[in-house]
């Protein structure tokens, strides 16, 4: 039997269920707004694993309440199956949910960062729990835009251009959206970039996706290594999204594509002007958006983080995509786009100092992706709304 929300307090549950840390803080930053906002409901934490628990408590605020945790878990035979394909398709998260489903009943609301919990909506009640959106990032990939989206019940979102493109999707309606900024920088946006590198050189920040079609790696990535490893003139972070070096076998749902990770060369570890990292904390916590003079990627939402601050950026399109006036690819409007990485010296010389065209381009862009003009902290307006869309105390 569902408790009756009229003689209990409700029941809201951050949800955690992902294979890494990148999600987490696009919403952890709302646990403890949400219960000083609406200090009679029960705000609780449900993850799975050890790793999703301790990051989100660092989030926290010790003068809240401890919200209480709950651990799930996918079947151990599907954690093997997972394994044996390769990890490319997310089956321990679908066997999370689909075991913990008695226990999201127990709850009005789940609040989550990605869309493969609306699982419990194709699957299940569609009305318990209510379903609320953030996504985790404010990019530009079509893929932000799916139409699974349409099944959540209500979506914060970052900025106007998530919104604008969202409802020219048809994937939210005028009435179950609200714009509350970006809680992540609300937790890293200000930090002091950290020195990397014993030497005043420049840094470039190679970022490159996770998608087999989309990403640079898979055609560009072994000459990029190659290339910064032979010069003088530059640092080189290489730290991609952190799914590119969980799997060997990278699967595409949106583009139908497999591919095969390459291994990196350890000569590279051993350069004191190269430094590798495939998916530690700091690849998550702006670390290297905010240390970084020059990012040099593909379609990681990263950049909008990077813009945050305008620098120079350098796009390679690496799968011959047909960019220009594709909303798909607006953020390669900020630098130059190359095709191969002949022109790639070249283009490092050119950016540096950031032109006034690629300044104002990253500057209108960031205002349009992010809403920044409101003087409560995005925190506050995620956990405003949430309490206003479910009426709570």
């Amino acid at each position: 039997m569902m408790p009756d929300s009229s003689s209990h307090p409700q029941r809201i549950g951050f949800l955690f269920n992902h294979d890494e840390l990148h999600q987490v803080a696009h919403i952890a930053p709302i646990i403890s707004a949400l219960q000083r906002q609406a200090p009679g409901a029960r705000v609780e934490v449900i993850t799975s694993s050890d790793r999703q628990a301790e990051a989100v408590r660092e989030f926290l605020d010790l003068a809240c309440p401890a919200p209480a945790f709950w651990s799930i878990r996918p079947h151990a035979g599907t954690r093997l199956v997972e394994k044996m394909l390769g990890n490319m398709i997310p089956l321990n998260r679908l066997s999370s949910l689909k075991r913990s489903s008695d226990l999201f009943r127990q709850f009005d609301a789940l609040v989550v960062p990605e869309t493969t919990t609306t699982f419990l909506k194709k699957n299940g009640d569609t009305d318990r729990p209510k379903l609320i959106f953030f996504p985790h990032g404010a990019g530009d990939r079509s893929i932000g835009f799916s139409p699974e989206i349409s099944l959540f019940d209500y979506v914060l979102l970052p900025g106007a251009k998530t919104r604008d493109r969202m409802l020219a999707a048809g994937v939210i309606r005028p009435d179950n959206h609200r714009i509350v900024g970006y809680p992540k920088f609300e937790a890293y946006g200000d930090r002091p970039p950290v020195r990397l590198f014993d030497n005043d050189r420049p840094t470039v920040l190679y970022n490159p996706h996770f998608d087999p079609l989309l990403s640079s790696w898979f055609r560009f990535g072994e000459q990029i290594l190659a290339y910064f490893a032979e010069q003088k003139d530059y640092n080189l972070i290489f730290a991609p999204h952190v799914m590119l070096f969980q799997r060997k076998l990278l699967a595409s749902v949106e583009h139908r594509l497999l591919r095969f990770r390459q291994r990196i060369d350890p000569r590279y570890a051993t350069l004191d002007h190269i430094h590798i990292d495939t998916g530690s904390t700091r690849s998550v916590d702006m670390t290297y958006t905010n240390a970084a003079d020059i990012y040099l990627g593909d379609v990681s939402s990263q950049i909008y983080e990077f813009i945050r601050t305008p620098r120079p950026a350098i796009f390679l399109n690496s799968h011959d995509a047909e960019w220009q006036g594709n909303p798909n690819y607006e953020h390669w409007t900020f630098g130059p786009v190359l095709d191969d990485l002949a022109g790639l010296g070249a283009a490092l010389a050119e950016v540096s100092p950031l032109p006034a065209a690629y300044r104002q381009a990253q500057t209108r862009a960031f205002a349009y992706s992010f809403a920044n003009d409101d003087p409560d902290p995005p925190s506050r307006r995620a956990a405003s709304a949430i309490a206003e869309f479910l009426d709570l105390p």
